[in-house]
């Protein structure tokens, strides 16, 4: 996978080329401001394009929208140690491949990143959840915060080994959250879960 990081503080490229490497498999280039980001897009073809909200000539989402607007159907995401919940909102409904806080670990942003890669939207779920004072469904209500996310995973029809993978803890305490959330929402199987989540319009 080829990725291009696109940040002006040296030590972070630096720092996510090391984590990226050390997994195998991930060719990375980058740039450190957007002009030269948006020169190398237009010049190769990448995998996944990570832009840094507030580096020079960024211009907030706008520079996300003029990179993504470019021949060759390029997957773009933000990543960003400062934007909000709303800027991240606005991002992933642009078209945004996904929104990466830099405060992720690095198993995380591995997965993050071979997710968005492979054509999936990402976005931290404790990020964009993190300024609700409670849950606003109440379905979620039942739930606590690790049920939900599993719960989440289930409709999406992932196994007990990736939601672990995901959420970075072990397939037997997926495996006791699963059972919990059955109990708390009355379901007996994994399409049962996942078919009350959707028709309750929880995702």
């Amino acid at each position: 996978m080829r990725i291009l990081i696109a940040d002006d503080h040296d030590l972070l490229r630096d720092t996510l080329v090391l984590y990226l490497q050390s997994e195998g498999g991930f060719e990375t280039v980058t740039a450190p401001d957007y002009p030269t980001a948006a020169n190398l897009v237009a010049a190769d073809a990448f995998d996944l394009v990570l832009l840094d909200f507030s580096m020079p000539g960024m211009e907030g989402l706008t520079g996300l929208e003029r990179i993504m607007a470019m021949e060759g159907n390029h997957r773009v995401a933000i990543i960003s140690g400062t934007a909000n919940r709303e800027v991240a909102e606005q991002a992933l409904a642009s078209g945004a491949a996904g929104f990466l806080p830099k405060t992720l670990s690095a198993k995380s942003l591995i997965n993050a990143v071979r997710f968005m890669a492979m054509g999936e939207q990402y976005a931290p779920l404790d990020f964009m959840r993190a300024e609700d004072d409670e849950p606003q469904h109440p379905l979620a209500e039942l739930l606590s915060q690790r049920e939900f996310e599993v719960l989440q995973g289930l409709t999406e029809g992932k196994s007990n080994k990736e939601i672990a993978r995901d959420l970075d803890i072990r397939e037997p305490t997926v495996k006791l959250h699963v059972k919990t959330l059955y109990r708390k929402i009355g379901a007996s199987n994994r399409t049962q879960a996942a078919m009350i989540a959707r028709d309750k319009g929880l995702f």
